[in-house]
């Protein structure tokens, strides 16, 4: 257990000690990586506020939900480079040392199923997917301070227990191919949040590294039809324009467009045009903004900071409005600059960023792990004079609104 967190904020959670597969012998049920460390990788980074401020920090995560639209939240090893061959052997490890201090209360957990590695080294195929699933479930059923949320019920629970829930979630459709009855399998194995394309286009619709975007397919459309009857949430946020474009008209439930920021910022295919941003508001949507490196960056911070950050988020806040927006981060515990060096391939990362030359960091500061990323976006956010009920809107609220609506009930 922690004793003295270096990111500011006492430990909370119902956190025992727990660590991944400790059920299992290292060395005879698996082959030990060496895992990153989870605290303090790099130098722990407390955004400055004043005293009196940190307190109303200290209250706001105490009282209010706060949730992040999108999150890795396993350990990658400690030597990067040996990433392919730890994704291949099936088995992921979760920061529960690192979450039990992060002040998060809800996490949209989206593990690593586009590198699902085990049999193919394209990623995104069925019977991977579903076993990164069934091993994180094997690992979450022998603790108790992560549950599995599958109705809103569980969102408010999880609080109120000291726990964190986490809503499972997938960022592409792909593995379903065209096995629409999929939908209802992946629903049924906990399946919440959904994206429709990643990065390569499949059978719903075009990802963004796609240099023709056709839209929406025939299949795409049916494909949200049935998400929006099963209560599975839709996400967009790597699809091409025009097939975001399409999922907003075409779903009748808001949708999610989980981690990104404003093109009209930083003009890379990876973050999405003022007017996709508005179309989803406008149908009663949330935008996450993100911060994994090199995404969110600006003109003003072409080095990834918080700062860079919380422009996108102003500048989305000023076109949608504080009640559509919230925060997806899109960190993990580990490298996460060395990890998308190593998947730049698989993964179109180095396509999808192309654009005005920036200064590439080592990590983001004030957002470099789950464990400090929260705790600084409420400070900097009340060291500029947000409100709490606009900080209660986008640290959690605006989230469980649009899942009232689309979740079964």
């Amino acid at each position: 257990m922690i004793t003295n967190n270096p990111y500011g904020v006492k430990a909370k959670k119902s956190y025992t000690g727990y660590k991944s597969y400790q059920y299992l012998e290292e060395g005879a049920d698996y082959k030990d990586f060496g895992l990153a460390k989870e605290v303090a990788r790099v130098e722990p980074y407390i955004y400055p506020v004043s005293a009196e401020q940190e307190e109303k920090v200290q209250q706001i995560l105490e009282d209010e939900y706060i949730v992040s639209l999108h999150e890795h939240t396993f350990v990658t090893p400690e030597n990067i480079d040996s990433i392919f061959e730890f994704r291949r052997q099936g088995r992921d490890w979760t920061g529960y040392e690192g979450l039990s201090i992060s002040g998060l209360d809800i996490v949209f957990e989206n593990y690593m199923d586009g590198t699902a590695f085990i049999t193919s080294n394209a990623g995104w195929k069925w019977n991977d997917v579903l076993h990164d699933l069934g091993m994180r479930y094997s690992d979450f059923a022998h603790q108790d301070m992560v549950i599995r949320a599958e109705r809103i019920e569980d969102l408010y629970r999880a609080k109120k227990e000291g726990k964190i829930a986490f809503v499972t979630s997938l960022e592409s459709a792909t593995q379903i191919e065209n096995e629409i009855d999929r939908v209802d399998v992946l629903y049924g194995f906990g399946v919440r949040v959904m994206g429709i394309a990643y990065s390569e286009a499949n059978a719903l619709g075009s990802g963004l590294r796609e240099k023709n975007d056709s839209g929406l397919t025939v299949f795409g459309h049916k494909v949200v039809e049935r998400m929006n009857k099963l209560g599975m949430t839709i996400d967009v946020s790597h699809c091409g324009d025009q097939t975001a474009r399409d999922v907003i008209q075409a779903s009748e439930k808001p949708i999610f467009i989980t981690h990104v920021g404003a093109r009209g910022l930083w003009d890379i295919s990876r973050l999405k045009p003022d007017d996709v941003l508005k179309s989803c508001a406008e149908k009663g949507g949330v935008i996450g903004i993100e911060a994994a490196p090199h995404t969110t960056l600006t003109q003003k911070h072409k080095e990834h900071s918080i700062e860079s950050v919380m422009e996108h988020f102003e500048y989305v806040v000023e076109l949608c409005g504080i009640d559509h927006v919230a925060f997806g981060l899109d960190t993990l515990f580990g490298d996460h600059v060395g990890l998308h060096h190593a998947f730049a391939g698989a993964l179109s990362i180095k396509s999808s960023h192309a654009g005005p030359e920036f200064e590439e960091v080592e990590y983001v500061e004030g957002l470099e792990n789950p464990s400090e990323a929260y705790h600084n976006v409420v400070r900097w956010l009340v060291k500029h004079d947000y409100s709490q009920e606009a900080i209660r809107k986008v640290m959690g609220r605006n989230v469980l609104r649009v899942l009232e609506e689309t979740w079964m009930k």
